[in-house]
């Protein structure tokens, strides 16, 4: 080969990595297996961003909520203009709970007959419910990160291994173990593991934040309740 022919070889040989080519040039497997998880990425990238959002409008209103409660002079009024289904603070965790709380209370003390501890258990577990229900509906997307975050290594290693066996179908085809003719699948194939990750860590990393956000949620919940408790006991201790 001559200088020249070199210089040309060099000249057209691509200087950096294309991902776009090397799925275009992958097997049909190995493109559905990319494919896939690059869907993934992008619904995980989604969640990400919404359940941020979702925090910090629940944080922000959880805070607004709460205050004005402890402020209100008549709860019940308060109750019927915040907490109610519809109303300002109907979608609001906090007020959930106190609406959970505040229903059993009435039911509760509505008989002729008051059972004080029998009201207590039961006030508690009223709330402890509400609490478990908004947890569950803040985390009800969480699941599909950790699904991601297990299960994307392994496809994007499946379609490595795909990749893999079809550069050696290639090599028995053409009875060329050359690097020109083995290193492009291999590259195509180790692609796949490359997307697999990329889909998986992001999805490891939010999923381990955003269940410590709804463990802390659950937490300042739990607080709420227990103080509204402690109020709706004193409330008790006059009848």
């Amino acid at each position: 080969m001559t200088a020249l022919s070199l210089l040309s070889v060099a000249a057209a040989a691509p200087k950096h990595l294309d991902p776009l080519k090397l799925f275009l040039d992958a097997d049909v497997v190995v493109q559905l297996v990319m494919g896939g998880l690059i869907l993934a990425s992008v619904w995980v990238w989604a969640i990400v961003v919404s359940f941020g959002l979702r925090h910090r409008a629940v944080s922000r209103n959880c805070d607004a909520y709460e205050r004005d409660f402890w402020k209100a002079s008549d709860i019940d009024a308060f109750q019927s203009e915040r907490g109610g289904s519809g109303k300002r603070g109907g979608d609001v965790p906090s007020a959930k709970v106190a609406s959970a709380g505040l229903a059993e209370w009435r039911r509760s003390v509505s008989g002729k007959v008051v059972d004080k501890q029998g009201t207590r258990e039961r006030l508690a577990q009223a709330m402890d419910s509400a609490i478990a229900g908004e947890a569950e509906k803040l985390s009800e997307r969480l699941n599909f990160l950790a699904t991601v975050g297990a299960v994307a290594p392994f496809v994007g290693l499946f379609g490595t291994v795909w990749g893999i066996m079809n550069s050696f179908f290639q090599i028995g085809q053409q009875q060329n173990s050359s690097l020109a003719v083995v290193a492009p699948g291999i590259s195509e194939a180790l692609f796949a593991t490359a997307i697999g990750l990329f889909a998986a860590i992001p999805a490891v990393i939010a999923y381990n934040r955003f269940t410590h956000r709804v463990d802390q949620i659950e937490a300042r919940l739990q607080r709420f309740a227990d103080k509204l408790h402690a109020s709706l006991s004193r409330e008790l201790e006059g009848l």
